[in-house]
């Protein structure tokens, strides 16, 4: 949701802004571009070089500033026109009184004076002070202009107190921001289930059957449908790939037993299921407690069936839009049918092994998607990234209809 967006960032003088290293971290790791626009009593709380460290972008103090015989303008409108969203964090009292009331006496507030873009400010202060008609005032008056506030929380604050007037945690104005970001998005308010990679089924304490899945392709069907405003609950199995953004929850399992019970701990509350985890089929029947030690030439191990994960979400689906994946290396269409029909899915996503490019461990893959109408459409190779928006294209053209 933050990726690629610029976002200024004005920090004011209140202890809250210790909190910004946090939030900068936060922003960046979302794929956002930052800049700091700091007021001379906000320095006194947080370090500019702990802030252009992690912004990787100088911290701004002061209209001009002086290195030797050069002077540097930096350039308010410049600024404002540059960012995609302007937050203000922590905004002390007296900061939100100058914004109300249109008063310019630095360069945060010349550059907010000059922004054409949204803007969001988290009070912070103290008790009395958050409570006071005037702040109040200020409130109003701030968000008749169409600004955006991120409501103070409750909680202890500097002055020894307990209540309102505490800014919201870095994590809360993250979640706030990509929240009003998401409105008008075609999955807005929607839930997602995704299952990724592989699941290991133990032999012994040291070795397991497993698949060459990586998990890549359900990552990016969970990136996907973030951008497209939805909320995602992703089962992944044993992978390498992190997904850290709010509007994930990143459900991590080994086996699958494990992913048939998470995913039907969830299953109920979604809009839409895409299982596209390599589950094993087989298990063995029972593991050994102590690795298992090289004697005879030969090993022999019992396995027993899995549960069907996608299977039992076929017959227990009321609303949900499924859709499930088929890896296949012959008869590839008849075959995915099939699974279509036998699972009650209302879509299902193909990939060959025959295809140069697709399949485990790649960036890439070359599918069809298939709808519980037989309507085929076939896509050439891409990106997984690619093919996730995609299959999202097709999903949303029918749950949409």
């Amino acid at each position: 949701m933050l990726a690629g967006k610029h976002i200024l960032l004005g920090i004011t003088g209140g202890i809250a802004a210790y909190k910004t290293t946090f939030l900068v971290r936060l922003l960046i790791k979302a794929g956002a571009e930052v800049k700091v626009i700091l007021t001379e009593s906000a320095s006194s709380f947080v370090a500019p070089l702990t802030l252009a460290t992690l912004s990787k972008n100088a911290v701004l103090t002061a209209f001009v500033k002086e290195e030797g015989d050069t002077t540097e303008w930096n350039n308010h409108v410049s600024l404002g026109l540059w960012a995609d969203l302007f937050l203000i964090a922590p905004a002390t009292a007296n900061t939100l009184s100058k914004m109300a009331n249109g008063s310019c006496d630095n360069l945060l507030l010349a550059t907010y004076l000059s922004a054409k873009c949204p803007v969001f400010f988290a009070p912070a202060m103290d008790l009395d002070m958050y409570k006071h008609p005037s702040t109040k005032a200020s409130f109003e008056k701030l968000k008749s202009f169409g600004n955006l506030m991120i409501p103070a929380t409750s909680g202890e604050l500097a002055s020894g107190l307990y209540g309102e007037g505490r800014m919201a945690e870095p994590e809360d104005i993250v979640r706030f921001i990509t929240d009003y970001l998401s409105e008008g998005l075609p999955l807005k308010g929607k839930k997602v289930l995704i299952t990724a990679g592989p699941t290991y089924e133990a032999i012994d304490p040291v070795r397991f059957i497993g698949n060459h899945s990586s998990g890549l392709m359900g990552f990016e069907l969970a990136k996907a449908a973030v951008a497209l405003g939805a909320s995602v609950v992703l089962v992944s199995g044993p992978s390498h790939l992190v997904l850290d953004d709010p509007k994930v929850t990143l459900v991590r399992v080994v086996s699958a037993e494990e992913m048939y019970n998470t995913v039907h701990k969830h299953y109920e509350t979604v809009d839409v299921a895409i299982c596209a985890a390599a589950v094993a089929d087989y298990r063995p029947k029972s593991a050994a407690v102590q690795k298992i030690k090289k004697s005879d030439s030969d090993l022999s191990i019992e396995l027993v069936k899995n549960k069907d994960i996608l299977l039992s979400l076929g017959e227990q689906k009321k609303e949900q839009f499924l859709v499930g994946f088929a890896l296949e290396t012959e008869n590839e269409v008849a075959n995915a049918q099939g699974k279509l029909k036998r699972k009650h899915l209302d879509a299902i996503v193909l990939n060959s092994l025959n295809d140069p490019g697709a399949g485990f461990g790649k960036a890439t893959n070359k599918i069809q998607f298939i709808d519980k109408n037989l309507t085929i459409k076939t896509f050439e190779l891409k990106t997984k990234a690619a093919v996730a928006e995609d299959i999202w294209n097709e999903i949303m053209q029918r749950i949409h209809a």
